[in-house]
């Protein structure tokens, strides 16, 4: 079994008192999941480069920079200078992937590729050798709080086969819970992305761990 990573999103946590809503889980939790998003490629925004660097810099957790964002090719780079763990660019908003996941290694960070729920999987395919990390969109990006598309299993099962022995970690965002972690764990995914299920709960802690192991079953 491959390992299991829970990788809490903050955004949904209270960004009033975002250290302290990152440390209630930086003892459990393996990444911290940054949604960088420009009011572009998808409809919503949050931290522009220098406020996501002010995070990363603080953050007791290694970040996983996710990039919604209309010039991936140009920014994803910088987001591995500042020292993330895993940066991911949407094969959709890139005009070279190739170039860019070299880039992202180069910097220092694991290189990540997402993809839509509206996009094929078989576009991937011949990035293989210069992935680190695939997600798999389990709701539309842009917004935290979405129903799981559970229908997105078919694209989770096949990028696992698509992985087979490589190291390369499986992802998945969008409706991560409880009620649905397990539907992704056996599909195939080791990465799971939780957002209102971790910081809307009661003890944001507890839940991560709850999730961990219900996905370690």
């Amino acid at each position: 079994m491959s390992e299991i990573r829970i990788t809490p999103s903050i955004l949904n946590a209270d960004l009033a008192n975002l250290d302290s809503e990152i440390a209630k889980i930086s003892n459990v939790a393996d990444l911290l999941h940054l949604d960088i998003m420009d009011n572009k490629f998808v409809p919503n925004q949050t931290w522009n480069f220098a406020e996501a660097e002010a995070i990363i810099k603080a953050s007791p957790l290694p970040v996983d920079a996710h990039l919604m964002i209309s010039d991936p090719d140009i920014q994803a780079p910088k987001y591995a200078e500042v020292g993330c763990k895993s940066v991911t660019v949407h094969y959709e908003a890139t005009e070279n992937l190739k170039q860019t996941l070299q880039s992202i290694r180069r910097a220092g960070a694991r290189a990540a590729v997402g993809i839509k729920p509206k996009t094929d999987f078989s576009v991937l395919l011949e990035y293989r050798d210069l992935i680190d990390m695939i997600l798999i969109m389990t709701v539309e990006p842009g917004f935290g709080g979405q129903k799981f598309m559970a229908d997105m299993m078919h694209k989770v099962s096949t990028s696992r086969d698509f992985i087979g022995d490589a190291d390369i970690w499986l992802q998945v965002d969008g409706g991560i819970s409880a009620e649905t972690i397990e539907i992704a764990r056996e599909a195939g995914a080791d990465t799971f992305v939780a957002g209102s299920a971790v910081f809307k709960a009661a003890d944001p802690a507890a839940m991560v761990l709850k999730l961990k192991e219900l996905a370690t079953k």
